[in-house]
């Protein structure tokens, strides 16, 4: 193959990849969504929703349900503003779509508590100052409540020491645990207190 035949060549593969794909694939009939009937138990209710199936969790929770207590944070499952609690296990709502947790019992934030009736964790979020700018408390307060749940049912966890010793909720447990929660206002520390003074009462 010439020089010529070379540059000739990947100057017309640049130039179909440059059409728009709609204009590629014709009447293909991509732009019309496949939709799919969800029954999630919400917060004790049960909802039918009717749904894209590329529909996230968590958008189906914020955009159809309209419980928008759970943030989009990164939307890549790195910082946990979306977390929420699926079946007694806190996921990364953001990274799991509605369709495969048909039948499933989730618990967002507004599931936790009231003003008038805080959830522990919610009131000892307020106690501690666990919260600065308040963008990630939704997800941190879900994930706390399932990190005292998993330390409870003796899950270990990457630092525990001693998988045959009763699972205690010490700090090291508890940052480690809460990893996957990024507060960009710092308030680790206070976020520590509240979640060990909860776990004390439950002790």
């Amino acid at each position: 193959m010439s020089r010529r035949e070379l540059v000739a060549g990947a100057t017309a593969a640049a130039a179909f990849s440059a059409v728009p794909l709609q204009a590629q694939a014709g009447n293909a009939g991509t732009d019309k969504p496949v939709t799919a009937k969800v029954s999630l138990t919400v917060n004790g209710q049960r909802r039918e929703l009717e749904l894209d199936t590329r529909t996230s969790l968590l958008d189906a929770a914020r955009e159809h349900l309209q419980l928008t207590g759970s943030k989009k944070g990164c939307d890549h499952g790195q910082c946990g503003a979306c977390t929420m609690i699926v079946d007694g296990r806190r996921i990364n709502s953001c990274l799991t779509l509605a369709v495969m947790h048909q039948g499933s019992e989730i618990t967002t934030i507004e599931g936790l508590g009231q003003p008038d009736n805080l959830h522990p964790m919610q009131a000892a979020f307020i106690k501690h100052d666990g919260y600065q700018c308040g963008y990630c408390t939704p997800g941190q307060i879900c994930s706390g409540v399932a990190v005292l749940g998993e330390i409870k049912a003796g899950i270990p966890s990457h630092v525990t020491a001693d998988l045959n010793a009763p699972m205690e909720a010490t700090v090291d447990e508890i940052r480690e645990r809460m990893s996957g929660n990024i507060c960009r206002c710092g308030a680790y520390s206070n976020i520590v207190e509240a979640m060990t003074e909860v776990a004390g009462r439950q002790a």
